[in-house]
């Protein structure tokens, strides 16, 4: 499976530990270096994020233009463009994707999209992760990751973690 995943995916599982889930749940995964760029840049200013590297084993590959619809949805960082371009031009399984109008661009393009939450999901399902409640909670603890009361337990009572 071929995801291209945009920033917020990748650094808050970084931030709890979990960046290498994603190699090891996608065959290939790829980002823009918009996205490597972005991820840098937190790395380096925002407390929280200090110190965190890509993950080894994702490659980078810059999309050869935005597509028209990119450019002209509102809304969108320079991250979630290229990785939103990058994702159609290279025909990607699904895009890791956490911001709302990014997923919602994405929908309208045609992409799968995945969420950090489906990542954990996705790992517990494989054997990888043995339970996804720690990890939520340290997501939400530590990378200041907003979950709502109900989506947090949807999820939980989906991993079987919650009656």
């Amino acid at each position: 499976m071929i995801v291209v995943t945009d920033t917020s995916v990748l650094i808050n599982l970084c931030r709890v530990g979990q960046g290498g889930l994603v190699k090891s749940l996608f065959q290939d995964v790829v980002i823009p270096p918009e996205v490597a760029a972005e991820f840098a840049r937190l790395a380096a200013s925002v407390p929280r994020f200090a110190g965190l590297t890509v993950p080894e084993g994702i490659r980078q590959q810059s999309p050869s233009a935005l597509l028209p619809a990119v450019r002209a949805a509102v809304g969108l960082d320079l991250g979630e463009a290229a990785a939103l371009s990058l994702a159609v031009e290279i025909h990607a399984d699904a895009i890791l994707v956490d911001e709302r109008r990014g997923h919602e661009v994405a929908m309208q393009l045609g992409l799968r999209t995945i969420g950090v939450l489906g990542v954990l999901l996705r790992a517990k399902s494989a054997g990888i992760l043995p339970t996804v409640k720690p990890v939520i909670e340290s997501l939400q603890r530590d990378a200041n990751f907003w979950i709502s009361e109900s989506i947090r337990d949807q999820v939980l009572r989906f991993a079987g973690e919650l009656p």
